[in-house]
């Protein structure tokens, strides 16, 4: 409470407006000084040079703007990101922020080139594979991120394939057979347990270096062949022997490779077209600072110093739009859907550019749910309006897939459904959706095809969802001998039905009830717990609160039974669906 109380009075007192500096790609938000911001954004630049030049055919912008905060010392660090100084000893140089709508970097001036740079060009490789790959797995895609991450700018050139700090741990540690490694997943020991994760880590960026400058590598044209594969769907075994030979061999190689102490390494003389003595540089208000700041708290999901900083910007500019928008999705988090609305409406009057505001309004509207073919065609406006602010917005194109569903337009539905798969391929549920629209429409393999592809790559909800699917597929359009299984936490009891309400207390205290016909069913939970949901649903992981609007959603709990009393169980884990629409009814003939 005390640090929340600073914090409000260092704002109210005049907090120090920070710098903003735009590049061409980047956007850099500091309160070091121009020339600090000006290098962060240069690097950045450099760094999406390398991609654009080994990947011509990548997109390497997202629907979800990067912004990084270039915070002057650790103090500056320590305000924004609270949450990391609660860890004892935890000093973190670099934070990276993926989110469906927004994503933030978080460097420290004082210790870039110390680790810094490190960490952020590590999870921005990851946001760059995610914009391009259906899938990837968690080898490849560690092992990319790791050797991209130790990248190195000199004056006029890029060096690329520095050895990782975690190199040490292929000299001491016992080598994990490729056959295994290429089959770790985000439930495997190697991918969390401390003992063996550095070694995972270790050994998936050597198995890149190797795949891009070893010999018999071709420059990096195997490694390719292999990724290609994968995007086409062929099971990773066999798209890595296709590509590379037997795993025999290739545990070999990379011995030998490891094994010779010369590493090589590329040098690029690559550059950003446009010199940051070029960078738009200004210095924003304090009301814009605390804006800022405050978005930087939301997407964090630190509400609590989101709350703080957004009220400062709305008292100091009372028609900022970007703090508007703040507060939408502060009350919308609330259950305030009408005030949400307001500020979501307030926000783009007073800025034409706000995107996420244009969305969220358009999805709260009366319009949104109607069956009227006029409402629908305002909804309709609404969501081009969104996308006209930011065409790669993917959820508003699903939104749109939905709205074509409802109205038994198939073909422009599956239209919509397949761009947003393309804008985020890495989203299981988008793929999913397609398949369910594709079943609707009577093309049943084409649907069991999506169905398998995302059911044997994905975990959880995204998983199981896509078993559904499968399911809901006529077995003699299905592969023939294939077979895909819920994934169910162990000792569990299953229930499904249309959730009807919750009651939110803290993490140790909640309930929900789930309507079964005329039957009720309650459960609590007194502990952890794990929940999932349909992507289509708007709000995404952004915002997302079980405690509001998910009423009437067809929902499937896994609990433990109660021993006596008046509720039905103790929840494990829950999954929340956004089963498509039903197709208007046909009017009846004559």
């Amino acid at each position: 409470m005390l640090v929340l109380l600073f914090i409000a009075q260092k704002s109210e007192g005049g907090e120090k407006p920070w710098i903003e500096v735009k590049s061409p790609h980047f956007r850099v938000l500091t309160d070091a000084g121009a020339d600090d911001g000006r290098r962060v954004a240069r690097e950045f630049e450099r760094l999406r040079a390398v991609f654009a030049a080994r990947f011509p055919e990548f997109r390497l912008d997202s629907g979800a703007p990067l912004t990084i905060f270039a915070a002057r010392d650790e103090q500056t660090a320590k305000t924004l990101a609270p949450y990391f100084w609660k860890v004892k000893g935890a000093k973190p140089a670099g934070y990276f922020q993926h989110s469906w709508e927004k994503q933030f970097a978080l460097v420290r001036m004082d210790t870039w080139y110390q680790g810094t740079e490190r960490v952020v060009y590590h999870e921005y490789t990851h946001m760059i594979t995610a914009l391009n790959s259906r899938w990837l797995p968690v080898w490849l895609n560690e092992g990319m991120a790791e050797f991209y991450a130790y990248t190195r700018f000199e004056e006029n050139k890029t060096l690329i394939g520095a050895p990782t700090e975690r190199f040490r741990a292929l000299r001491e540690r016992p080598w994990i057979p490729i056959e295994t490694l290429i089959m770790v997943n985000q439930r495997s020991p190697y991918y969390h347990d401390e003992d063996k994760v550095q070694m995972f880590y270790a050994e998936s960026w050597a198995l890149v270096h190797y795949c891009l400058f070893g010999p018999k590598m071709e420059g990096g044209k195997k490694l390719d062949d292999f990724y290609q594969r994968l995007q086409n769907g062929t099971e990773q075994k066999q798209a890595f022997q296709g590509a590379f030979g037997s795993f025999k061999e290739m545990d070999q190689q990379l011995r030998e490779y490891l094994n010779d102490y010369a590493f090589h390494a590329a040098v690029l003389k690559v550059a950003p077209a446009v010199s940051d003595k070029e960078y738009l540089t200004r210095t924003l208000n304090i009301a814009e600072t605390q804006a800022e700041l405050g978005g930087y708290h939301l997407w964090t999901h630190d509400r609590e110093h989101a709350r703080i900083y957004v009220t400062e910007a709305l008292k100091n500019d009372p028609k900022l739009g970007l703090a508007h928008e703040e507060q939408g999705f502060l009350d919308l988090y609330d259950g305030k859907e009408t005030d949400a609305a307001n500020q979501f409406a307030e926000a783009v009057s007073n800025d034409k550019t706000l995107y996420l505001s244009q969305f969220a309004k358009t999805m709260l509207s009366p319009q949104a749910t109607s069956d009227v073919r006029a409402d629908q065609s305002i909804f309709l406006r609404g969501l081009t309006d969104t996308l006209n602010m930011n065409l790669q917005f993917a959820p508003a194109f699903i939104q749109m897939a939905r709205l074509a569903v409802r109205q038994n337009d198939l073909s422009t539905a599956l239209k919509y459904s397949m761009k947003a798969e393309s804008l985020e391929p890495s989203r299981a549920g988008y793929h999913t959706m397609s398949g369910q629209i594709l079943l609707r429409m009577g093309r049943g393999r084409q649907a069991a095809d999506y169905a398998k592809f995302v059911a044997d790559r994905w975990f959880g909800a995204d998983h199981n969802e896509a078993v559904e699917l499968w399911n809901s597929v006529l077995e003699s359009e299905r592969p023939a001998g294939e077979v895909v299984l819920d994934w169910n936490p162990k000792e569990t009891q299953r229930a499904e039905g249309i959730l009807k309400g919750s009651t939110c207390g803290d993490n140790a205290n909640w309930s929900l009830s789930l309507a079964q016909g005329e039957q009720t069913l309650t459960f609590h939970s007194t502990g952890g717990y794990l929940w999932g949901y349909s992507d289509s649903l708007w709000y995404g992981q952004d915002h997302i609160n079980f405690c509001h609007y998910l009423e009437g959603h067809r929902t499937i709990v896994y609990y433990k039974p109660a021993a006596g009393g008046s509720y039905a169980g103790d929840v494990v884990e829950f999954e929340v669906r956004d089963d498509l629409p039903a197709a208007p009814a046909k009017a009846p003939a004559g």
